[in-house]
């Protein structure tokens, strides 16, 4: 039988066997091969088609996997799987190994990236290949809680930076905070299913909540903080906030406002939900201690190394109180460890030997510098008309432009430079990341964009 059907391309990146599978599997599926026909043998079509006799081996194991064609001892290889009906045959499409055409960046001010220069990369590939020379710990399953050796360090980091009161007992290692607040909202159902959240806060863990079938009440901020007015009248317990950096002013809560939220929870029997997002990183100020240190019953404190160590490195942690603990126990053997061993291990040993420290005294010095020379060029070039505010846990200034734009994002890419409209502000508000552009990139940037801004007057 002739395959003229089976076209090969040697010179593309798609392996030669998935190339081979993916005509014949088509043609299964397309009626052209139909079921009981005998297939050629693997050295006959390897020789027809002039591949290895491991490729056409590689197309027909995987098309066995799955059902399409079965092996007959001493017969071959024969169609299995009938064609599929008209309507629902759908040809294959070839992967597309075109590069998109994408504007060259040049000063990215839109990005969640981090300092590059200053990533400690070498330094904590050098911990990776050490754990991984830790036979006996590679080869067993870790902890559902988390490495017990990453939750001594946490407990005596969190307390020495941010004031968490807490044992390694009471710590849950999690990929990140979305994960950590998947796993959170199965222990709160006592509490409602109402979670309370400052309106244009954390869109990520407003995702989170409604996956899990919570209802959101959005509470008002004001300069001291979330304002706690209409948490009665929405009669929720449960209450998700970022005492560390205030929405409208980027400033921590005010203590008093702290101090009513607190006397609120317990008041209803509530519970708070602290996620302290960089809450280390503030530079231009000693950073006020966590809301969980002044009380460890009402308070789930939530903290991350996205931002002080690298944003590939997925491992946070959460801080339950005893009440939440208790239930956490019961059903911890239930779950899986959810962030990596390997990275785990690695961040106890970078911790304990001083590595996190350092690195959070280097980045406060970097960002101060950067956060004032984005200012300062802010100001240069656009005058005293501009409003801005500095948001330093999050590493960005959000400005106020006095005159609106039309796709002002979408110019500015075409020019190479990145930056983030905020939604519903007509193109006159921005956020602009001083995280991952470099230092001698700032003032260039800033000027680019007073250009597009003139041209797009």
């Amino acid at each position: 039988m002739t395959y003229d059907f089976i076209e090969l391309d040697k010179d593309s990146r798609i392996p030669l066997y998935q190339q081979l599978y993916n005509c014949i599997s088509e043609a299964i599926e397309m009626g052209k091969l139909p079921q009981e026909t005998k297939l050629p043998s693997i050295r006959g079509l390897s020789e027809d088609l002039g591949v290895s006799r491991t490729t056409v081996e590689g197309a027909y194991s995987q098309l066995s996997i799955e059902g399409y064609i079965i092996s007959k001892p001493q017969s071959g290889f024969y169609v299995y799987t009938p064609s599929l009906p008209s309507a629902s045959r759908k040809p294959i499409k070839p992967v597309s190994e075109r590069v998109r055409n994408t504007p060259e960046i040049l000063y990215d001010l839109g990005s969640g990236s981090i300092d590059i220069e200053s990533a400690d990369i070498k330094i904590w590939r050098t911990y990776v290949k050490d754990v991984l020379k830790q036979q006996a710990a590679m080869a067993a399953y870790g902890t559902p809680q988390g490495e017990y050796e990453l939750r001594r360090e946490l407990a005596h980091y969190s307390y020495t930076v941010r004031g968490v009161e807490c044992s390694p007992d009471s710590i849950v290692i999690g990929a990140g905070t979305q994960q950590l607040l998947y796993l959170i909202c199965g222990l709160l159902r006592p509490y409602g299913d109402t979670i309370a959240i400052e309106k244009g806060g954390f869109a990520r863990a407003e995702q989170v909540f409604t996956d899990c079938g919570y209802n959101i009440a959005y509470m008002s901020s004001d300069c001291d903080g979330m304002k706690t007015d209409n948490l009665c009248n929405f009669e929720t317990k449960i209450l998700f906030v970022n005492p560390s950096e205030n929405l409208m002013t980027g400033q921590p809560m005010k203590m008093s406002r702290r101090y009513e939220l607190l006397r609120r929870a317990a008041d209803c029997g509530g519970i708070i939900i602290e996620d302290d997002y960089n809450g280390e990183l503030r530079y231009s100020s000693r950073p006020i201690p966590a809301l969980q240190g002044t009380d460890s019953s009402r308070v789930i404190y939530i903290g991350s190394f996205s931002k002080l160590l690298l944003p590939s490195v997925r491992v946070g942690y959460a801080v339950l109180p005893d009440v939440l603990l208790c239930e956490y126990k019961k059903k911890s053997m239930l779950y899986n460890q959810a962030a990596s061993k390997v990275e785990q291990l690695a961040l106890a040993k970078y911790i304990h030997e001083g590595q996190l420290d350092k690195r959070l005294r280097k980045l406060r010095k970097i960002y101060y510098e950067k956060s004032t020379a984005l200012t300062s060029a802010l100001k240069k070039h656009f005058g005293d008309n501009l409003r801005l505010t500095v948001f330093e846990n999050s590493l960005y200034i959000e400005i106020t432009l006095p005159t609106a734009y039309t796709d002002l994002s979408a110019a500015a890419l075409e020019k190479g430079l990145r930056i983030t409209e905020l939604p519903g502000s007509d193109g006159s508000r921005l956020r602009l990341s001083f995280a991952g552009i470099l230092p001698e990139d700032i003032e260039p940037a800033v000027e680019l964009l007073r250009k597009i801004c003139i041209g797009k007057a």
